[in-house]
C-alpha cells in the first residue's frame, strides 16, 4: 500500500505546485488548528494548500500537556457548552479518528474534606460524565467517575502523602501524542489531495486595491527562495503569531491573543508509584500528573510571557513551582536531580481590550473565527482537543454560508492515518512481536503511535533488519522510527526528528545529545546529506541542547531567553 509521504522530494513537488497552481484555500501555519483545517479543506474536495514556517507541529501544539480533555476546571466558570463540545471531540477521537494516537486515561481528584468537597466534586465530575454521554449518543466512551476511600485511593496511587486527602474521585479523561497527532493531521490532509511545505514562510499577503485576498508571498527557509501562491481565501492559524500575520495585510478588523506560558517537567516512570494520574487545582492554573509510557509529565503554569515567540523555556522559577505543587501532594519527594526533561509552551489566548495578564488563566479558551479582510479569515484561541471545531469554523468561514451548507464538513466521521484498521493491528501484536524477537511492550508502542501504518515500519525492518534494533542511546525507540520520519513524516532536520517525532528533547536528561551520532548516521543518507552537512546538523542540534539546558537555570524570562536564543536555528524562519 502507498502511504502519503513527507519528505524532501514530495516538499520540492509542493513549492512547484504552490508557484504554478491557483488553490480554493492556502492554510498558514501548521500547528494542529491549521493542520485540522487543511485536513478539513481537502476532504470537503477543495484544493488545498497548507505552509508552515518552521517544522510541523513546532509551536505550541508540540508543547502541550499531551491531554484531549473536556476541561474540568472550566465546569467551575460555568463554561457548559465549552465542556459539552471538547467531551463531543474526545469521544470522536477515542473511537473513530484517532483511537491509535488517543488513549482514556485515568485520574485521581484528591479531597481534602469528607462531605462538602465530596459532594460538590461528585456533581462536577457527574456532570462531566453526563455531558460525555450525551455527546457520545450515550455511548460510554471512557468509565464513569468512582469515589474511593482514603485506602483505595492510596491502593491505586501508593506515592500520594497520607495528609494530602481522605478520600478521592476517580475519572477519565484522554492522552495524546501531540505532535504526532499534528503530523498525522498533515499527511492525511495530503492523503486526499492537499499540497503542504514545511521551513515555508509567508511574508506578505497579496490583495486587490478593494482589499480582497488573492495570495501571498512564501520564502522557503531552506532555499532563501521566493515564490508566489495564488489563492481565492487564506485561513490564518498561527496562534500567537496571529498579529504578525494580520499586520501582513490591509485588515479591517483583527484578533488580539496574550502569548501565555505553560510549563511540563519530565520524571521517570520509576520515579512515582502509582496506577493512576493525578489532577490538581492550584491558586494560578491546575497541575496534571500525567503518567507516559516510560516516564511522567507534570504541569502545568500560567503566566505572561513577553520574549520572542519562537522559543520560549523554562524557568528555574517555573521549575520550582511546579515541583512544589506536585511534592504538596507526592510522597516521592522529587528533587531537581528526578527531572529528565523539560518543555515550555505558548498558549494563544484571546485577549480582551484592557485584560489584566496577571490573571491569564481566567482569560477564555473559546476560540474565534474572523474574516479580517474579504479572503482572509483569522482563527485563534480554542485548544487541542476542540481542534477539528476550530478548523471546521474556519473553513466555513472561509468559504461563506452558502458555499459551506453546500459541502459540508465530513471530518466528524473521516479517521486519519493509521486509524482504519487499527483493531487489526491490535490482535496481531503477539505475531509482529514474536516475528521481530520484541517485547510486547514495544509492539504495543509501535501500534499506538503508528497504528495500521505500523507495516510501512515493519517494511523499513524487512529492508534493513539494523533498523529494527532499538537506538543505543535510548531503548524506547528503534532506527525504524529515525527512517520513517524523514522517509515519511517531513523530518529536514536532527531537530526535526527529536523534538516532534522520536521526542528525546524533552524526555532525556541531555535532550537527545547522546542520540546524535547514531540517528544522524541514520538520516544522512535519506535525506541526502554530505559529511559537511552531516557535521553542521549535529553541531547546531548540540548548541541548541546545551542552550535550552542552560536556560533553565535562569531566574527570568527574559534572561532564560537570551540564553536560548544563544543559540542559532538550523535555518532562517523569518518569524522573528
Amino acid at each position: 500500500m502507498t502511504i502519503p509521504a513527507l519528505n524532501h522530494e514530495q516538499r520540492e513537488q509542493a513549492l512547484d505546485a504552490l508557484e504554478t497552481d491557483e488553490f480554493d484555500v492556502l492554510v498558514i501555519g501548521g500547528g494542529v488548528t491549521g493542520a485540522g483545517a487543511a485536513f478539513d479543506a481537502a476532504t470537503r474536495g477543495l484544493k488545498t494548500a497548507i505552509v508552515e514556517a518552521q517544522d510541523w507541529a513546532s509551536g505550541t501544539s508540540s508543547r502541550s500537556s499531551r491531554l484531549v480533555h473536556g476541561g474540568l476546571r472550566y465546569l467551575y466558570n460555568l463554561d457548559f457548552a465549552l465542556v459539552a463540545e471538547a467531551l463531543r471531540e474526545r469521544g470522536r477521537l477515542l473511537t473513530t479518528l484517532a483511537p491509535h494516537l488517543v488513549k482514556a486515561q485515568p485520574f485521581l481528584w484528591p479531597l481534602k474534606t469528607p462531605v462538602i468537597e465530596r459532594a460538590y466534586s461528585a456533581v462536577g465530575v457527574g456532570l462531566y460524565d453526563v455531558l460525555a454521554l450525551a455527546g457520545s449518543g450515550g455511548k460510554k466512551t471512557v468509565p464513569t467517575q468512582k469515589h474511593l476511600s482514603k485506602a483505595g485511593a492510596q491502593h491505586l496511587f501508593p506515592d500520594v502523602r497520607s495528609d494530602a486527602l481522605i478520600g478521592a474521585i476517580e475519572f477519565y479523561d484522554a492522552r495524546v501524542d501531540d505532535a504526532r497527532l499534528v503530523i498525522n493531521l498533515v499527511r492525511s490532509a495530503v492523503r486526499f489531495g492537499a499540497t503542504a511545505a514545511s521551513r515555508t514562510a509567508v511574508v506578505k499577503i497579496q490583495q486587490q486595491p478593494d482589499g480582497r485576498v488573492t495570495g501571498a508571498t512564501l520564502r522557503d527557509a531552506e532555499t532563501g527562495r521566493t515564490l508566489e501562491v495564488k489563492a481565492k481565501s487564506i485561513i490564518m492559524a498561527t496562534g500567537v503569531w496571529t498579529e504578525t500575520t494580520e499586520s501582513m495585510a490591509k485588515t479591517r478588523a483583527g484578533l488580539k491573543v496574550l502569548a501565555s506560558k505553560g510549563i511540563h517537567i519530565v520524571v521517570p516512570r520509576e520515579r512515582i508509584k502509582a496506577q493512576t494520574g493525578m489532577f490538581l487545582r492550584t491558586e494560578k492554573s491546575v497541575l496534571f500528573i500525567i503518567p507516559w509510557m516510560h516516564y511522567w509529565v507534570i504541569g502545568t503554569t500560567d503566566t505572561a510571557w513577553h520574549e520572542q515567540l519562537e522559543h520560549p523555556v523554562p524557568t528555574s522559577a517555573d521549575i520550582d513551582y511546579v515541583l512544589e505543587h506536585a511534592n504538596a501532594v507526592l510522597a516521592s519527594d522529587l528533587t531537581r536531580d528526578d527531572i529528565i526533561g523539560t518543555y515550555a509552551g505558548l498558549r494563544p489566548l484571546l485577549q480582551p481590550i484592557g485584560s489584566d495578564e496577571a490573571k491569564s488563566a481566567k482569560v477564555s479558551r473559546e476560540h474565534t473565527t474572523m474574516e479580517v479582510t474579504p479572503g482572509l479569515v483569522a482563527i485563534a484561541g480554542g485548544k487541542l482537543t476542540t481542534y477539528r471545531v476550530m478548523a471546521e469554523d474556519a473553513v466555513d468561514v472561509a468559504l461563506g454560508k452558502q458555499a459551506a451548507a453546500e459541502r459540508p464538513s465530513v471530518t466528524k466521521d473521516t479517521p486519519l492515518l493509521g486509524a482504519d484498521g487499527y483493531q487489526a493491528v491490535v490482535n496481531r501484536r503477539g505475531e509482529i512481536a514474536a516475528r521481530y524477537g520484541w517485547t510486547q511492550e514495544r509492539v504495543e508502542s509501535l501500534s499506538d503511535r503508528y497504528g495500521s501504518e505500523i507495516d510501512a515500519v515493519l517494511a523499513l525492518v524487512d529492508a534493513d533488519p539494523e533498523l529494527g534494533k532499538p537506538l543505543q542511546s535510548c531503548d524506547w525507540y528503534i532506527g525504524a522510527e529515525v527512517a520513517f520520519a524523514c522517509r515519511y513524516e517531513g523530518a529536514l532536520h536532527l531537530e526535526d526528528i527529536f523534538i516532534q517525532r522520536v521526542r528525546l528533547n524533552s524526555t532525556t536528561p541531555d535532550r537527545g545529545i547522546a542520540a546524535i551520532e547514531e540517528t544522524a548516521a541514520i538520516a544522512a543518507p535519506i535525506l541526502g546529506w554530505d559529511e559537511e552537512k552531516a557535521a553542521h546538523e549535529k553541531d547546531n542540534y548540540r548548541h541548541r541542547a546545551e542552550a535550552e539546558l542552560a536556560a533553565q537555570a535562569a531566574g527570568t524570562d527574559q534572561a532564560a531567553s537570551e540564553i536560548r536564543m544563544g543559540a542559532a536555528d538550523v535555518v532562517d524562519t523569518t518569524l522573528q
